[in-house]
């Protein structure tokens, strides 16, 4: 079979051929999947929103994906291997279009044979005996990476590699045989996972870059991964309420479930590696760098009221560079109505006069669609804050702080509703679709609900609805928008089942989430990649090149068209607004709660930034007890914060405001307030 398979490679590619000698019998692909390739093929350049050309750019492209999605760091292929896989960096468009994915398995066999060489290498030859005291160092960035010349250099980045994990596990108090069991059984764990793949696996890792290649929110989901998919998300929502992925060798969040115990928590976000997990208040933390993600999740999950801690490494940091925090989260099962806003009120004063603030905290858009459908009671955000803010106009609040952050979005037609109840009427949102016609999205309903002074809170992780609901108040200057860029995205998905196409076919096929259309404020500007930009900016450690849509590859570009027709209200105009960033720049210089963040902020961003770092054990353990004093300085400074009643009583009554970004938020609203604004 094997020996089959490379002679019409031979003569498909009329090239040299890869002389796999390996005993196993490698992946192929099956007629099944040739079909269903090209299906999704003619799909993408028919349908997708860009209608992008399946021709050499788009394949030069799909192939530098396919071994960034294998080999990301630079750990497996050699430079040889490169030089002989390019020969397929310009065919790969053809291939598809035909349906011919025996490239696509050379590749992924020549990639499984370089990690049973790695594999063997760490178990079998490679000496676990480090010697600390050297001055050497390991690259963490693979941009900074070539690839290895030979199998020595590659034994030796193996070599670093390891050392680095050793020196890690020897700095919390590991014993040397402990750590060299950890490390030996860590790589057997992927050696294991690894070893399970089987041709559909391949086929799915190369169908999603396929699709990716569009723009990243397009991907391809094999029968298999949409059930997996949907039994994650069931087992979500009897854990800790966050969807997991796999990240190389590590297990990351890839959402967080509104409403649940991670995001009530505030102690977790998109992103965050996972790398140990342990039950209950004192049960021993197990290292899950490696396993398989059904496997992690497993250990996650557990019985509603019991305590998992979690070691994480935050968004945007390196695993060699950061210490794992533990985190402390009780599961619980996650219901609709969690998900529903909720209020508090908050004292605060400013000059001499005390504001109280409603804070409307709104995880999600939702919507029932199929009780509103059937004629039902249903419920939805904006019923529910329509509820929130009669209530809170009896407690006779001063100004509203609607809290959006960490909000990934959800039902558009909530966040043209929500928006309504904040403005007389107009247009909200304008998306236009992939044959260039535009349609309007619009709250017709003159009603202003609410009429008082207004700030919007957002960060990084504040994506689509959301995105729509802070542009729209922002364009029409009824509010002010306190804290982080939003993530910036600005495109629409549907998904589409491939068995619709070919009804005749009894097997199931896979899914399309397929970008259709795109979004753009009420003032013409795309939201993608901008997002919303925050009126009073806070200290962010998320950068567009590493957060956000920016961070995307193949993310759709910005554009601008033209602006609806609206009314803006006088509620702010730009000398409001800079009143109120020159407030904020003093408090940003002067008050220590803000300063601290700022600090935080500052050390986050320059262990982004770091290329290397040290293997000597004095370096690493100075750095890490370096990093160590600035974070118990700061904890102490914030404690001071929560208890000091001069500091406390500038800002509230209760000294309960920990959140830096919430008490910002609070703060600008009421100096708003003070300037006799709404």
């Amino acid at each position: 079979m094997l020996r089959h398979l490379l002679i019409v490679l031979f003569f498909a590619t009329n090239t040299a051929v890869f002389a796999f000698q390996a005993e196993e019998p490698k992946l192929s692909p099956t007629e099944e999947q040739a079909m269903e390739a090209r299906l999704v093929a003619g799909l993408l350049s028919q349908y997708h929103y860009k209608k992008i050309p399946i021709d050499d750019k788009l394949s030069a492209i799909i192939y530098d994906s396919y071994i960034e999605t294998l080999d990301a760091n630079k750990h497996y292929f050699l430079a040889s291997d490169m030089q002989e896989l390019d020969r397929f960096k310009d065919r790969l468009d053809d291939h598809i279009k035909l349906g011919y994915l025996l490239p696509v398995y050379e590749i992924f066999n020549l990639f499984e044979q370089r990690f049973e060489e790695r594999m063997n290498f760490v178990q079998n030859e490679l000496s676990f005996d480090f010697d600390f005291t050297t001055d050497e160092s390991i690259i963490v960035n693979s941009d900074s990476l070539k690839w290895a010349s030979s199998k020595e250099e590659l034994n030796d980045r193996w070599r670093k590699l390891i050392k680095s994990q050793a020196l890690d596990l020897k700095l919390s108090e590991k014993a040397d045989t402990a750590i060299t069991r950890l490390l030996k059984e860590r790589y057997k764990r992927l050696d294991e996972t690894i070893g399970k793949y089987e041709s559909r696996d391949v086929f799915q890792l190369y169908m999603n870059t396929f699709a990716e290649s569009f723009d990243p929110h397009t991907s391809y989901f094999s029968p298999i991964t949409s059930e997996n998919f949907k039994i994650r998300m069931s087992q979500s929502l009897e854990g800790i309420g966050a969807t997991l992925t796999t990240d190389g060798d590590f297990t990351k969040v890839a959402s967080v479930v509104a409403g649940g115990p991670a995001f009530e928590s505030k102690l977790i976000n998109t992103d965050d590696k996972i790398v140990a997990v342990a039950q209950g208040p004192k049960g021993e933390f197990v290292d899950v760098i490696g396993w398989r993600l059904d496997d992690v999740v497993q250990l996650i999950r557990g019985p509603k009221g019991t305590l998992v801690r979690l070691k994480i490494i935050p968004a945007g940091k390196y695993v060699a560079t950061t210490q794992a925090s533990e985190i402390k989260i009780v599961r619980d099962k996650i219901k609709l109505e969690e998900q529903v806003p909720y209020s508090e009120v908050k004292e605060v004063y400013r000059d001499g006069n005390k504001y109280n603030i409603g804070i409307i905290t709104i995880p999600s858009f939702y919507l029932d669609f199929e009780a509103m459908k059937k004629g039902e009671e249903y419920g939805s955000t904006t019923g529910d804050v329509k509820k929130i803010i009669a209530e809170l106009k009896e407690k006779k609040v001063d100004g509203i702080v609607v809290d959006l952050r960490s909000n990934g979005g959800g039902s558009l037609q909530e966040a043209i509703d929500l928006s309504g109840l904040f403005i007389k009427k107009g247009p909200i949102v304008q998306i236009r679709n992939s044959d260039g016609s535009i349609e309007v999205g619009e709250d017709e309903d003159p009603e202003m609900v609410y009429d008082g002074p207004l700030a919007v809170l957002t960060n990084r992780f504040s994506a689509s609805a959301s995105e729509i609901f802070s542009g729209a108040i922002q364009d029409y200057n009824r509010g002010v928008i306190v804290g982080e860029n939003t993530f910036g995205k600005g495109t629409v998905q549907n998904l589409i089942s491939l068995n619709q196409f070919v009804p005749k076919v009894e097997t199931e096929l896979g899914q399309v989430k397929l970008t259709l259309a795109k979004y753009y404020r009420v003032n013409g500007s795309s939201t993608q990649h901008r997002g919303v930009k925050p009126d009073i900016k806070m200290p962010s450690p998320y950068n567009a090149e590493n957060f956000g849509e920016s961070s995307y590859k193949r993310a759709i570009e910005w554009d601008q068209i033209e602006s609806s027709k609206f009314e803006k209200t006088n509620f702010l105009n730009e000398q409001i607004v800079s009143q109120l960033n020159k407030k904020h720049e003093d408090r940003l210089n002067n008050l220590e709660y803000l300063k601290s963040l700022k600090q935080d902020v500052d050390e986050a961003i320059m262990d982004q930034e770091r290329t290397s770092i040290s293997l000597n054990m004095e370096k690493r353990k100075a750095e890490n007890e370096e990093a160590l004093k600035r974070r118990n300085a700061n904890n102490k400074l914030n404690e001071k914060i929560s208890s000091d009643p001069d500091i406390k009583n500038k800002v509230n009554t209760d000294g309960e405001i920990k959140d830096p970004y919430l008490r910002e938020g609070i703060v600008v609203l009421a100096d708003l307030i003070a300037l006799g604004i709404g």
